[in-house]
């Protein structure tokens, strides 16, 4: 009997995943492309509410599940304290969401089986492992992970060009350097323009795209198109949905990342309620 290394058992598991995409994507090319609904502030304000019902209905254990969060930004914050990483403590924090959506994929298998069975308990968010679409949503995560390290990388030069390439000699030296000087708010400008190209692409890609892999036999470019065409559809409500987004991630980090523990589940509970708010059954 042949024992396989490590690497083989990566390769050969990069194989099936392959073949499983290929096949899940034949069958999603014969399946029409969902129709999506146009949205207002109502329907926002209602998937929030229903969001939070979940995460209160799921108590101690969504907030063991999702106790990884705050506990990655702690970790994240710590490694970035090395004044070489300084200037990419703000980038990993903000790109930090770039992934929210693949990370919350668990969340919307929990939300979908309440829906389905009124019950659920943290345990179903294990169940996407067997999910059917598991190659294509590791695919689609594969992606935002890219354009998380993209970020990153984009966010370095920028730095590089306005404050670099010299790394700070200590923080309170970088935080002014960063918040009084010309070259520090324009690293600041362009960051924040450079950033939200990034979040967009990332937001248009995924906010719907990850529920429908779960719900639905599609392929992920029918996905990706049909959660970008939601957002053409409802520029308005799916603007205030990012922000509302941001702003409770912000809210969330600032106490050392602990309401984090309340936010993204939360979040990740109402994304699903606003997928089934935007697609149409």
């Amino acid at each position: 009997m042949h024992i396989r290394n490590p690497v083989e058992w990566s390769v050969d598991q990069l194989r099936l995943a392959g073949h499983a995409v290929a096949s899940r994507h034949a069958r999603g090319l014969d399946a029409p492309a969902p129709a999506v609904r146009h949205i207002g502030v109502a329907d926002i304000r209602d998937a929030l509410a229903r969001g939070f019902e979940d995460f209160a209905a799921f108590r101690t254990d969504v907030v063991f599940l999702c106790v990884v969060y705050p506990l990655a930004g702690l970790v994240l914050a710590r490694l970035a304290f090395g004044y070489d990483m300084l200037p990419l403590l703000f980038p990993l924090a903000s790109g930090f969401a770039l992934i929210g959506p693949l990370a919350a994929v668990g969340l919307y298998e929990m939300s979908r089986r309440r829906e389905q069975t009124g019950e659920s308990s943290w345990a179903d968010a294990f169940d996407v492992a067997h999910s059917p679409s598991l190659a294509a949503i590791v695919m689609l995560g594969l992606v935002l992970l890219a354009i998380f390290l993209l970020w990153l990388g984009a966010a370095m030069a920028i730095y590089d060009l306005t404050l670099g390439p010299e790394p700070p000699t200590s923080v309170g030296g970088f935080a002014h350097d960063v918040l009084t000087t010309a070259r520090g708010w324009a690293m600041i400008a362009i960051g924040l323009g450079v950033g939200f190209l990034f979040a967009l692409l990332a937001f248009s890609i995924s906010v719907v795209s990850f529920p429908l892999l779960l719900d639905r036999e599609v392929g992920v470019g029918t996905a990706v198109m049909t959660s970008m065409r939601a957002v053409v559809a409802n520029p308005g409500p799916m603007a205030l949905w990012g922000l509302v987004v941001a702003a409770a991630l912000v809210l969330g980090s600032i106490p050392a990342f602990l309401g984090l523990i309340v936010v993204m589940p939360t979040l990740g509970h109402a994304t699903w309620h606003l997928y089934r708010k935007i697609v149409v059954r």
